[in-house]
């Protein structure tokens, strides 16, 4: 974390002087892409900078405590407590901001909801996870929008893929990937039995423009024509857009929109996502043995969570959290969840970082 955290302070400090430079100042696009950068970094840098300074008058307060003159050591004495708290309330907020690695500031992110086993009812539970994180983000101020989707004709969704930004919403909604279970008795079954169904979750931090560069060279457009339900057409122009990226094989495609041309930015966006998302996976495996918890790691093939409706219980795999407040839950307020979950890995974070107060 230390080390992270000085390369960032390193690289804010760097940005600054850039963008004071003549040469810098001058070239437009260059300009635009240190202050988006600057932006991006400075409210951990600023925060980890007072960090360093705490620590720094704290040391030297301390050799005032040890020395001879008597109005020095009293005055070290009479310093220390309340530089020692606002040491440990920046500490505490540097860990909230860094759970999630290098990602966890980022205000943009997609997320990913398909239907898994199940059929139907799969879907149909699908589309309560975007009820439920469509509710909360309202809540939360966060905009929503809908970059691509596969409608059932009860429905739900097979796949739903979002556009999500707001203040935190990577940093909360990072804990959310992973298989999701519903146990509960289908509108469609005749005897009351209870079924299971599945959905999986992934979110994925939406890089800058400046961070992947895709040129048209490097995939392939398609158009075709939108459909919905039951393979109805929803227009008889080819408006909808598929991409596939050449180099890693990766497609996506959108038909949300009437027009091809927002069709084919909304893909765009999604195709950068993703190809940020397998570098960032290939990043963290190489890291993987550093990492002291599970939590928020994004795992797509692990179960992390159970919906059980007959006894309104949620049950959060990867820490034993049982609630019995179902229908609050689904219904956006997420925040019982999501608070337990980032208690743990604050925790888990701030017991490998033992001395980095010093």
């Amino acid at each position: 974390m230390r080390k992270e955290l000085d390369a960032k302070l390193a690289r804010f400090e760097e940005l600054e002087r850039q963008m004071l430079d003549p040469a810098v100042q001058a070239n437009a696009q260059l300009m635009a892409a240190a202050a988006r950068e600057h932006g991006s970094l400075a409210k951990l840098a600023t925060k980890y900078r007072r960090f360093r300074q705490l620590n720094q008058q704290i040391a030297e307060a301390n050799e005032m405590l040890a020395g001879k003159d008597a109005e020095m050591r009293e005055l070290a004495e009479a310093e220390i407590p309340g530089l020692r708290e606002q040491r440990e309330s920046l500490y505490n907020e540097l860990l909230d901001m860094t759970i999630g690695g290098e990602d966890a500031n980022r205000a943009r992110c997609v997320m990913e909801i398909r239907a898994g086993t199940g059929g139907d009812e799969a879907a149909l539970f699908a589309r309560d996870l975007y009820d439920m994180y469509k509710h909360h983000a309202d809540a939360r101020g966060w905009k929503v929008e809908v970059l691509d989707m596969n409608a059932t004709e009860l429905g739900g969704f097979k796949e739903i893929i979002l556009g999500i930004e707001g203040e935190g919403a990577y940093r909360e909604l990072q804990y959310e990937s992973g298989g999701h279970r519903v146990q509960r008795v289908p509108d469609t079954e005749q005897k009351g039995r209870i079924h299971t169904s599945a959905a999986t979750v992934a979110v994925l931090p939406e890089p800058e423009d400046v961070e992947i560069e895709i040129k048209p060279d490097d995939y392939r457009k398609d158009t075709f024509c939108a459909s919905g339900p039951g393979g109805q057409h929803v227009n008889k122009t080819a408006s909808a857009v598929r991409l596939t990226h050449l180099a890693t094989g990766v497609v996506v495609q959108c038909q949300d929109e009437k027009s091809q041309h927002k069709n084919f930015a909304k893909a765009l966006r999604v195709l950068k996502t993703r190809l940020y998302e397998a570098k960032r996976q290939a990043e963290h495996a190489k890291r993987a043995q550093d990492r002291k918890t599970l939590v928020g790691s994004g795992d797509r093939s692990e179960r992390i969570r159970t919906y059980n409706f007959p006894d309104n219980r949620v049950t959060d795999h990867r820490i034993n959290l049982t609630l019995y407040k179902l229908d609050s839950i689904l219904g956006g307020n997420m925040q019982p969840v999501t608070e337990a979950l980032r208690d743990y890995d604050r925790r888990q974070q701030r017991d490998a970082m033992d001395g980095f107060e010093g």
